[in-house]
């Protein structure tokens, strides 16, 4: 009895072993489950080429448009005048700005009028034989001669014969010469050639001024230029004549004028790819040297569309999406703006990517969502 009973539960052990190893095995075997693959959702907007407006903004520095470095042609000892030679002084048209002492070469331009004098008055007695017409000529011009004032033009002679005449007697040598000598004379004493300002002054009365030595700087504060470098790309947007609007901020004052083109240089430069653009304005509280920004609105660009800084692939690719896999397209820059660029290359119905995405490449299927 023993025997069978013991003979029974080595029976239910195999079959409990053999039972449990097949549980075991089946469990082993049934596959892990497989995680659902999750898809990054991308934001795009349908592209639509139109004409996207030009805004430029650049900085440049005022100067002023009409504006004069004094120079001396002529040397002396520099005299006082009505107005101290001062920076910030002002001047009116006309007005001396620099005197310099003449009195050694006043009399010799006095000296060289006589002499011209005296050959005309030698040649009268015989003009009033040979040249009766000349004489009344020439006696006129003698009685108006003006030691005190700058010779006049001499009289035209009637004839060849008179001509050579006249010439053979030297008065039209020292004519031109005393006429050198006015010229000369009229240096000594620089004026004003505009209503301004001194901007600098480097000498002071009793001072000996040298021949070609630079005096001062002499401005006109009513009207200003303003230089800008505009990129290459950019010029054929911009016109002569066109309006532009200036603004300063200082300090969180900000100011605005209006300005003009008037400029466009023909040349690029060959080290920032850019050409000088120059703007002409007028207005209160400008100063020579102050830094300004120009808003130039330029002509549209056609067929071509807006798109953040952000989203572009080294400087000159987007993202868009096809058949939900994103797809690296290449694009030709128009115009930069701040925090955007004007492009063309892109088709219109395209779906481009809109925001930035982390980690993105081509092929990469993602969920597509409009863009608002």
């Amino acid at each position: 009895m023993r025997k069978s009973v013991t003979i029974f539960i080595g029976v239910l052990v195999i079959i409990g072993g053999a039972l449990g190893y097949y549980l075991l095995v089946n469990q082993q075997k049934k596959k892990a489950p497989q995680e659902e693959k999750v898809l990054q959702t991308v934001f795009v907007e349908k592209v639509k080429s139109h004409n996207v407006p030009i805004n430029i903004l650049e900085s440049g520095r005022l100067t002023a448009k009409n504006r004069v470095e004094i120079y001396s042609e002529v040397q002396g000892v520099m005299e006082a005048t009505s107005k101290e030679f001062k920076p910030g002084a002002n001047y009116k048209k006309g007005e001396v700005l620099v005197k310099i002492r003449d009195n050694d070469f006043y009399a010799n331009l006095q000296a060289q009028k006589s002499v011209l004098q005296n050959l005309i008055t030698s040649i009268l007695p015989d003009l009033r034989l040979d040249y009766p017409d000349a004489y009344v000529r020439w006696d006129n011009y003698l009685r108006n001669f003006d030691m005190s004032k700058p010779i006049g033009d001499l009289p035209k002679p009637g004839s060849d014969k008179e001509k050579f005449f006249v010439t053979g007697k030297n008065i039209y040598t020292t004519y031109y010469n005393t006429k050198n000598l006015e010229i000369i004379a009229s240096k000594y004493t620089i004026r004003a050639p505009f209503n301004g300002i001194l901007t600098d002054a480097t000498v002071n009365p009793g001072t000996v001024i040298r021949q070609g030595q630079k005096l001062g700087e002499f401005i006109d504060p009513s009207v200003y230029e303003m230089e800008v470098s505009v990129g290459k790309s950019d010029i054929p947007s911009l016109s002569i004549g066109e309006k532009v609007s200036i603004k300063n901020e200082d300090n969180g004052n900000s100011q605005t004028w209006e300005g003009t083109i008037t400029r466009i240089n023909g040349k690029v430069d060959a080290t920032t790819q850019t050409v000088k653009v120059y703007i002409q304005l007028k207005g209160s509280n400008l100063k020579e040297g102050m830094y300004l920004e120009a808003s130039i609105t330029g002509n549209p660009v056609s067929n071509a569309y807006e798109v953040p800084n952000s989203i572009l692939i080294d400087g000159t690719k987007v993202f868009v999406v096809n058949d939900n896999k994103l797809q690296i397209v290449p694009v030709n820059i128009v115009h930069k703006n701040l925090e955007s660029v004007v492009v063309r290359g892109l088709e219109d119905g395209m779906h481009l990517v809109a925001k930035p995405i982390a980690g993105a490449y081509s092929g990469m299927e993602v969920n597509v969502k409009e863009s608002n």
